[in-house]
């Protein structure tokens, strides 16, 4: 099974903005896409959480930092990995490409939640065991060209 995920995006003119160029909201749909997708890679198709009654993901937080725009007709790639999981919480990761060129680097807190509950709770072993964790200095990364850190906190000037 896949630790790296790839998923790829045309821009099309719905994803364009008043800027010209897409709009945030597309990178977190890709981003959502995108970790369905790997999910599914791994065996974990949508449907499996629901008919196993296995919980299902929720995001608590995303960070996102743009580098470059994309624009119409551009195609982006969208590698994800799943980097720690800790209790009821999973950190996946996600860059961005244009070609060559990072675009956007990112990433979700997803939190796990009973159905019934709806509460979050610790993440089974048999979905823990369906993903290779992926470490921030992973070779692999950087052999694909996305060894790129996320900031995760405001830039220190913006903070007081």
């Amino acid at each position: 099974m896949p630790a790296i995920v790839t998923k790829t995006f045309d821009v099309t003119e719905h994803d364009i903005d008043q800027m010209n160029h897409v709009n945030n909201r597309v990178y977190l749909r890709w981003m959502e896409e995108s970790a369905m997708f790997a999910s599914a890679q791994n065996g974990w198709p949508a449907e499996r959480y629901f008919a196993e009654g296995a919980g299902a993901w929720v995001a608590r937080e995303h960070w996102v930092e743009y580098l470059r725009p994309c624009q119409l007709g551009d195609t982006v790639t969208v590698y994800t990995w799943v980097q720690s999981v800790a209790g009821a919480s999973s950190l996946r990761r996600y860059v961005m490409k244009n070609g060559s060129k990072i675009c956007c680097v990112a990433a979700t807190e997803w939190v796990h939640v009973d159905l019934k509950t709806r509460r979050a709770v610790e993440v089974p072993d048999t979905l823990r065991q369906a993903f290779e964790l992926v470490a921030e200095d992973d070779c692999r990364l950087r052999e694909m060209g996305v060894a790129r850190f996320v900031r995760f906190a405001p830039a220190p000037q913006l903070l007081g």
